[in-house]
C-alpha cells in the first residue's frame, strides 16, 4: 500500500476531533449547559493513552504483546472448531492435520465460534477478579478526573470488555440514574465493542492487517471515554447523579467456581453467536428488499433525469458519511469507499462492514495503509440501529419503569455512539505514523 505526505493528513485528523465535538454540541439537547471537565479531561485521557501506545516506546511494545498474546489465544481457539466442524473450520490458505484444504471462507464455521471461546476465557478471568480489578481501575480514573457519577463510570468501563451485561454490573442503581447517566450508558455499550466479539473482528482481519488485534484493542479503550464526552455533550448533566463522587464495585457474578465460570461464558458466547446470525439473516435480508425498491425507483428516477446514479443503502450512506470521512483525515483517494463502509455499519452492523472492510484489503482497492487503519477505528463500536433495539430492550428488562426514558435518550445515544468511534478514529489519524512498527501489515 502506498502512503501520503503524513504530516497534513494527520493535521487534518487533529482539526477533525474538534468539528467532531462542535458537530454533538450543535445537536446538544442544552447547548448552554457545558461540563468542560468532561470535555477537557475526556481528551486529556485519550489523547494520554493514544501518546503512550503510539509514541511512548514500552507502550509500544505492550501494544504489540497486546496483539501476540491475541492472535494467539485465537489460533488456540481454532483446535475446537476444527474438532467439531471439521474441514468446515480450515480457513482459506490453510490446511488440515491430514492436509485437508479448505473449502473457502465460511463464517458460520471459522469466525463465530471463536466468540464462544473468547466468553468462556473471559467469564474464567471475571471469576477470577482479574477483569473486575481492571474495570475498577478504569471506573477510578474516568469518575476521579472526569467528575461523573460512579455508577456511569463503572458501566463505561465495563463496556470496554463486555457488552450489554454491563448494564448488570450497575443494576442496582439503574432505577435512580438521571437521563443523562442512561443516556452514557447506551453510548457506551454502542461506542465500545465486547471483547469476545472483538475476537471476531481479529479473524476477519489479521491475515490483511498482522497487528490488528492490538489496534481493536486500543479501540474500544479509546472508545470509552470518547462515549461519555459525546454523550454529555449530546445531553448534559443538569441533575445530580445519586452516585456522584461514591466509587461503586461490580455487582459479583453467581458461579460458584471456575469450572461453572466457563460454562457460562461458553453458554452466554452460543447467544452471542446465534444473535449475530440471527441479526445478519433478517438485517441483510432487509437491505437487499430495500435495496430492490430503490434501485426500481432510483431506475426510473435516473431514466426520468438523464442521470447515472447508484441507488442503494449503503451509497446513500456513503454520501453521508463522505464529509465525516474526510475529517477523520482519510485521504479523498479512499474516502469513498471507506465511507460507504462506515456508513453501513450503522444499518447492518459492524460484522459485515469489517468483512467488506477485510475484502477491500485484500483487493488492494483501499490504497493507503491510512486509510485501513484509520477505517478499522471508526468501525470499532456497536453504532448501529440493531444495537440500539439490543440495548434499549435489554435494559429496560432490568429497569421496565425506566423504560420510556431510555427509548427517549435512544436515537440521541446512538448518535453520540457513531460521532465517539469517529472521534476515536480521528485520534487514530492524528497519531498514525507509517513507519511505525503497530503500522504492520
Amino acid at each position: 500500500m502506498k502512503e501520503v505526505q503524513l504530516e497534513i493528513y494527520n493535521l487534518v485528523s487533529f482539526i477533525g476531533i474538534f468539528v467532531l465535538l462542535g458537530f454533538a454540541w450543535i445537536f446538544s439537547a442544552d447547548r448552554r449547559t457545558l461540563n468542560w471537565r468532561v470535555m477537557v479531561w475526556g481528551l486529556v485521557i485519550i489523547f494520554a493513552f493514544a501518546a503512550v501506545i503510539f509514541l511512548f516506546p514500552p507502550g509500544t511494545r505492550l501494544f504489540l504483546l497486546i496483539n501476540d498474546a491475541v492472535v494467539r489465544v485465537l489460533d488456540t481457539s481454532s483446535a475446537g472448531t476444527r474438532f467439531v466442524f471439521g474441514r468446515l473450520a480450515i480457513p482459506p490458505g490453510e490446511t488440515g492435520p491430514a492436509g485437508e484444504e479448505s473449502l473457502g471462507f465460511i463464517l458460520a464455521f471459522q469466525a463465530l465460534p471463536s466468540i464462544v471461546f473468547f466468553a468462556s476465557l473471559m467469564g474464567l478471568l471475571y471469576y477470577l477478579g482479574i477483569m473486575g480489578r481492571i474495570v475498577r481501575a478504569f471506573s477510578f480514573v474516568f469518575a476521579r478526573l472526569m467528575r461523573i457519577s460512579g455508577a456511569e463510570s463503572l458501566c463505561a468501563s465495563s463496556n470496554i470488555f463486555v457488552g450489554v451485561e454491563s448494564a448488570l454490573t450497575i443494576r442496582p442503581y439503574l432505577e435512580e440514574m438521571t437521563t443523562s447517566e442512561l443516556c452514557t450508558v447506551l453510548t457506551a455499550g454502542m461506542a465500545t465493542v465486547a471483547s469476545n466479539v472483538l475476537a471476531l473482528y481479529v479473524f476477519l482481519l489479521h491475515r490483511e492487517f498482522a497487528n490488528i488485534a492490538g489496534h481493536l484493542v486500543s479501540a474500544s479503550i479509546l472508545s470509552a471515554p470518547a462515549a461519555v464526552v459525546m454523550s454529555k455533550l449530546l445531553l448534559p448533566e443538569t441533575e445530580r447523579p445519586a452516585t456522584l463522587g461514591v466509587d461503586v464495585a461490580p455487582v459479583r457474578s453467581n458461579e460458584r467456581n471456575w469450572i461453572e465460570a466457563i460454562i457460562s461464558g461458553a453458554n452466554g458466547g452460543v447467544k452471542l453467536v446465534v444473535g449475530i446470525a440471527a441479526l445478519l439473516l433478517a438485517f441483510l435480508g432487509l437491505v437487499a428488499l430495500g435495496d430492490l425498491v430503490l434501485g426500481y425507483l432510483g431506475g426510473w428516477l435516473n431514466h426520468a433525469a438523464g442521470i447515472e446514479f447508484e441507488w442503494s443503502l449503503k451509497s446513500l450512506a456513503g454520501y453521508l458519511f463522505y464529509p465525516f470521512t474526510l475529517v477523520t483525515g482519510i485521504p479523498p483517494a479512499d474516502a469513498g469507499l471507506a465511507s460507504k463502509i462506515i456508513g453501513e455499519r450503522l444499518i447492518v452492523t459492524e460484522v459485515q462492514s469489517y468483512m467488506d472492510l477485510s475484502t477491500a484489503v485484500a483487493s488492494g482497492a483501499l490504497q493507503y495503509h491510512r486509510s485501513v487503519v484509520i477505517t478499522t477505528y471508526a468501525l470499532c463500536g456497536f453504532a448501529h440501529v440493531a444495537s440500539l433495539a439490543i440495548f434499549v430492550g435489554g435494559i429496560s428488562a432490568l429497569v421496565p419503569s425506566r423504560t420510556a426514558d431510555l427509548t427517549r435518550v435512544g436515537p440521541r445515544a446512538l448518535l453520540a455512539a457513531t460521532l465517539a468511534c469517529l472521534l476515536t478514529a480521528a485520534v487514530a489519524g492524528t497519531f498514525y505514523s507509517g513507519g511505525s512498527i503497530l503500522m504492520g501489515g
